[in-house]
């Protein structure tokens, strides 16, 4: 299985810690975002580990990782950066946001999930969200699952909490198996089209998932209760930083995982 974590954004909500590198190397008591994903995925043997990079991609290159490289990453979004490691499709593959931090029981969760598209899902997201915000539907997104445990609708903007059974976290799986059904569709789409009201170079990852729910085949969802965070803005770690324990605690609590170390 080869892992693709997908960095090129510029972290424009994290500056001025973003000024002079890019978002995924942004600390989080003392290391950089990205090494707990690295740790993580080393963890469950996977070492075939390829980012892909936009903004400051030299200070990521420093790094000696494999990376690709979105050329266009600030008029593109991320269906496009994971599209720029295309060639990469020989394998069952993991992909990872690069602003996300999560431990190896995560990844083992995911990877054990029946299914050929498969997405990382949590069940108890609203904690989270309230402690990054007064309004946890200000930022939540839909998510609608059948009782399989597929998901039928992810991605929109929800009225109401009742919309919303999970959330998805930036953690995908894709067997090797379905990966010339999903890219042959990705070069089929209509690029004059809106997807979600964003053009073709700029459509969320949710909406292609959405497409490939609605075109292609089913997506499945992996189960994860808690135990991870994510890191969009200033007032994230502001917020992590004021509550270092309770954060640590629940980085390190899911489901016996190892902890999260860091320098505080």
């Amino acid at each position: 299985m080869r892992a693709i974590i997908l960095a090129a954004g510029s972290g424009n909500r994290l500056r001025p810690l973003t000024n002079e590198r890019p978002k995924c190397l942004v600390p989080l008591y003392g290391r950089p975002i990205l090494d707990y994903s690295l740790e993580a995925i080393g963890h469950v043997n996977i070492h075939d580990v390829t980012i892909v990079t936009g903004y400051r991609a030299d200070a990521i290159q420093e790094l000696g990782l494999p990376t690709r490289h979105n050329a266009r990453f600030s008029s593109t979004n991320m269906v496009h950066s994971l599209f720029c490691a295309e060639d990469l499709f020989d394998d069952d593959i993991l992909i990872s946001y690069g602003d996300i931090v999560y431990g190896r029981q995560f990844l083992e969760t995911t990877l054990a999930a029946a299914g050929d598209f498969v997405v990382t899902v949590d069940r108890r997201w609203r904690e989270l969200w309230e402690m990054r915000m007064e309004d946890p539907l200000a930022d939540a997104e839909t998510l609608r699952l059948d009782d399989q445990g597929r998901i039928l609708e992810l991605g929109k903007k929800p009225q109401t909490l009742a919309e919303i059974q999970g959330q998805y976290i930036g953690l995908i799986m894709i067997r090797r198996v379905a990966l010339d059904l999903v890219c042959a569709y990705y070069h089929e789409m209509d690029r004059n089209a809106l997807y979600d009201g964003k053009d073709f170079d700029n459509m969320y990852l949710t909406s292609f998932i959405q497409a490939v729910i609605d075109h292609v085949m089913p997506v499945t969802a992996a189960f994860v209760e808690g135990g991870w965070v994510e890191v969009d803005s200033v007032e994230d770690l502001e917020t992590y930083t004021l509550r270092e324990s309770e954060i640590r605690r629940r980085l390190s609590g899911y489901q016996g995982q190892e902890e999260i170390h860091g320098d505080s």
